[in-house]
């Protein structure tokens, strides 16, 4: 099983996948239903998930249900816990959205849910994350997840994305970082699928991002609160629900003008 994920992930393009893959759902849940795993994303109890990866494939990986991984199910317990998104209705911009998120997101938001990406068939406005094609200050929470690696210029990508985001405002910035890298790898002659995935494990990454990171975010404008929020939660309740050790990237822009004369 985890060879023919493995080589279906690297075969079969990525807009292919989120157009079709999502048609064999109603299936797999039935037949991985039970109790022993939850995903909260979706609420639907398992026996086990699926395996997912395009190098190294995890067992337990992806829900059957609604498509989660591990850090969709992370992330979607940190919202409901840690912010007020579910309570309040933000003007959001969601980049490359996830489906396990849209309907939901939408139900919440209705108009005030936007998403954008270059290439997702799940996207409703098309562009590119390097030139958002919306006012400054717009939006009042913006979620980016596992897409600043894709980018060509990631530090213009995320200037653009404090750009759009209102003083006051907040997004998670999620993406796959190397614990003990104390510095990104990226090098402009790694230019051919082959090298990438060779280099970064992922065919379509330009860069393997080090614990410098959260710097660059900082470059760019944005306050950030790095949170290994896996560690905060009782281990029993990790397992079952099955969530990742991903670190939360919570981004703020500050709603204090600078002083005169400031930077």
């Amino acid at each position: 099983m985890k060879k023919a994920v493995r080589y279906l992930l690297n075969r079969i393009p990525r807009r292919t996948l989120q157009q079709f893959v999502h048609r064999i759902t109603p299936l797999a849940a039935l037949v991985y239903s039970g109790s022993r795993y939850r995903c909260p994303v979706c609420g639907r109890g398992l026996r086990k998930m699926l395996p997912y990866g395009y190098s190294i494939v995890r067992s337990n990986a992806l829900c059957p249900s609604c498509l989660s991984l591990e850090r969709h199910r992370l992330m979607w317990v940190f919202l409901r816990r840690e912010t007020p998104f579910f309570r309040t209705a933000p003007l959001t911009l969601h980049i490359a959205p996830e489906r396990c998120f849209i309907k939901k997101f939408e139900k919440q938001l209705g108009e005030l849910y936007i998403t954008g990406d270059l290439e997702s068939p799940l996207a409703k406005v098309k562009f590119d994350v390097e030139a958002i094609p919306f006012g400054d200050d717009t939006f009042e929470v913006i979620f980016c997840n596992h897409i600043l690696e894709h980018v060509r210029d990631d530090r213009r990508a995320m200037r653009e994305l404090y750009r759009v985001m209102k003083p006051g405002g907040w997004g998670i910035f999620l993406s796959p970082v190397v614990r003990g890298l104390d510095h990104t790898r990226e090098d402009p002659s790694i230019d051919t699928p082959e090298k990438r995935y060779e280099a970064y494990g992922q065919a379509d990454h330009m860069r393997e991002y080090g614990e410098d990171y959260p710097e660059r975010l900082h470059e760019a404008g944005f306050e950030v609160d790095a949170i290994d929020y896996a560690r905060t939660l009782p281990p029993e309740e990790v397992g079952h629900y099955l969530l990742g050790d991903d670190t939360i990237y919570l981004v703020h822009k500050s709603d204090m003008a600078p002083a005169e004369g400031g930077i």
